[in-house]
């Protein structure tokens, strides 16, 4: 058999396989298509990332990594991260060792694909999840590609068509609950701590209330956060504090007078609203003030403390205030609430109508209004429909990404609430400083460095969030950020930062993020 060599004039491999990549004109084509490439040539695909972010980024993450879950049975190609099935438990410490350099891996991606985006209960087919975050931390903020670990507990499924597809990857059996579920998280944090004892470790769309029950569990414990209730959270309040400024701009009104009300409550709504608690407290306001800002709404309406059978993470912004009947229509709970900012954390299509969106231009200057929900077909509100139903004035952030509206002549750039302004600083700041806790203050002082890291340009155009492009300028920040609430709050064992100055602090942060390295894309000839 002859060996495979090189052609004698082979160059421009990167320009080949970007104009490879856009010859696809199917968004999961393309996201195939870069899977393939990172497994041929790693140190190739993070140089495209790096250089095309905004174009690659909705690929391997939201919207296209959402389809990429729900077909991942069908479209896998080869081993990419590291299951650990309820089948294993009494040997998860064993499974786990089979991961290479244990020594070196600082920051694992954990999901059991329960709550993938808004797309329900997808089993072992999250996976993907894990991946596509992954690659984030490595674009976004310079983690060592081989120091991170995907992982996706493999927990069975309730999704029927899952269990029934013969191509399915995962077991198949409904999911454990109750003691059996919490036996299995138990031996495995316990595990990970012992196999990984420098790893960081973050939660990622577990359902809504094991969500919440794990990272209570955990958190004083481990090294370990969940973006879904504290990444998110960080990054809406940012948007929200430079949202409410120019709202406040516009109409002479003071920060204090801002009323939130959600729309949905499951572990991200409920995560944004208590982290939104601290843009209140900052003004000066009791935690009990700060709370009386903040409305919910969910399938049924206004949340009020009276409703029978209210699922316990819904009890802490219930209402006690209401006495009439109940509001289950969303303009009617507007027209009570007399809100100033409109957010939607619910995965109903279309769930702002345009008498939605009047109703908040009725009682506001420049409403904001933030369809946050993931993928782009569960969002809540178009931009363009924002745009035009509002006449401009609305102030608009989504969690997928949108193009720039001409409108009556004026271009309007839209604003998207992506985790992945946080939570690459996040880790990377938890990482250097060796933070042994992820504690509410260092991720407040994240969403404080990213709401005042907009450059004069995008101050000028009136976004909320700066341009991804400048995504590590964002993450240095917000880890150097992170590195001295951690020393303030006596959380980090890597003591040795302390004495830096802040000029060197930042220095080193910049030192320690991976580039890829200078490609050699040309073959010197015989």
């Amino acid at each position: 058999m002859s060996i495979a060599r090189f052609p004698p004039h082979f160059s421009n491999h990167r320009d080949r396989c970007l104009a490879q990549l856009r010859t696809k004109s199917v968004p999961l084509e393309k996201y195939i298509y870069l899977n393939g490439l990172k497994g041929r040539d790693s140190n190739l695909f993070y140089n495209i990332l790096l250089d095309n972010m905004s174009e690659i980024i909705p690929i391997l993450y939201t919207p296209t990594v959402g389809e990429a879950c729900v077909k991942y049975s069908h479209i896998w190609r080869r081993p990419e991260g590291l299951y650990v099935s309820i089948e294993d438990k009494g040997r998860i410490r064993e499974v786990l060792s089979t991961w290479p350099d244990t020594h070196h891996s600082r920051i694992a991606v954990v999901t059991d694909g329960s709550r993938i985006l808004g797309l329900g209960d997808l089993g072992a087919n999250g996976l993907p999840i894990s991946i596509g975050k992954l690659d984030l931390y490595i674009a976004g903020a310079g983690i060592k590609p081989n120091s991170t670990i995907p992982i996706c507990l493999d927990l069975g499924t309730n999704t029927r068509r899952y269990l029934d597809d013969p191509l399915y990857i995962g077991v198949r059996r409904r999911r454990p609950v109750g003691q059996e579920m919490d036996e299995f998280m138990d031996e495995f944090m316990t595990a990970m701590k012992d196999v990984f004892p420098n790893l960081l470790v973050q939660f990622e769309d577990f359902s809504t209330d094991n969500a919440f029950k794990y990272l209570d569990r955990y958190r004083h414990q481990y090294r370990v956060f969940n973006d879904d209730i504290q990444g998110t959270g960080s990054v809406i309040l940012s948007g929200f504090t430079n949202a409410a400024r120019l709202s406040s701009a516009a109409s002479g009104r003071p920060l204090s007078d801002h009323k939130v009300l959600f729309f949905g409550a499951g572990s991200a709504g409920i995560g944004v609203a208590k982290q939104l608690l601290s843009f209140f407290t900052s003004l000066g306001m009791s935690m009990e003030e700060a709370k009386s800002r903040i409305y919910t709404v969910d399938s049924k309406g206004l949340i009020t403390a009276d409703r029978r059978g209210l699922q316990e993470h819904k009890k802490f912004f219930a209402r006690t205030d209401y006495n009439g009947p109940q509001l289950t229509n969303l303009i009617d709970v507007i027209n009570y609430v007399k809100p100033t900012a409109l957010l939607g954390l619910s995965t109903v299509k279309h769930g702002f109508s345009e008498g939605v969106v009047k109703a908040m231009c009725a009682l506001n200057e420049r409403p904001v209004i933030f369809p946050l929900s993931n993928p782009v077909h569960l969002s809540e509100l178009e931009y363009q429909d924002a745009i035009q139903w509002s006449d401009g004035k609305v102030i608009f952030a989504s969690g997928s990404p949108y193009n720039p509206v001409t409108h009556n002549g004026v271009t309007y750039e839209p604003g998207q609430g992506n985790n992945m302004y946080i939570f690459p600083g996040i880790g990377l700041g938890s990482i250097l400083s060796k933070a042994r806790h992820v504690s509410d203050a260092m991720v407040e002082r994240a969403a404080i460095a990213l709401s005042s890291s907009l450059n004069a340009d995008e101050e000028a155009a009136g976004l909320v969030y700066p341009r991804l492009a400048r995504i590590r300028d964002i993450s240095a920040g917000i880890a150097f950020a992170v590195i001295r609430q951690a020393q303030k709050e006596k959380l980090d064992e890597n003591t040795y930062l302390r004495a830096l100055s802040d000029a060197d602090l930042l220095g080193l942060i910049w030192d320690k993020m991976w580039q890829p390295p200078t490609l050699q894309l040309s073959v010197p000839r015989l």
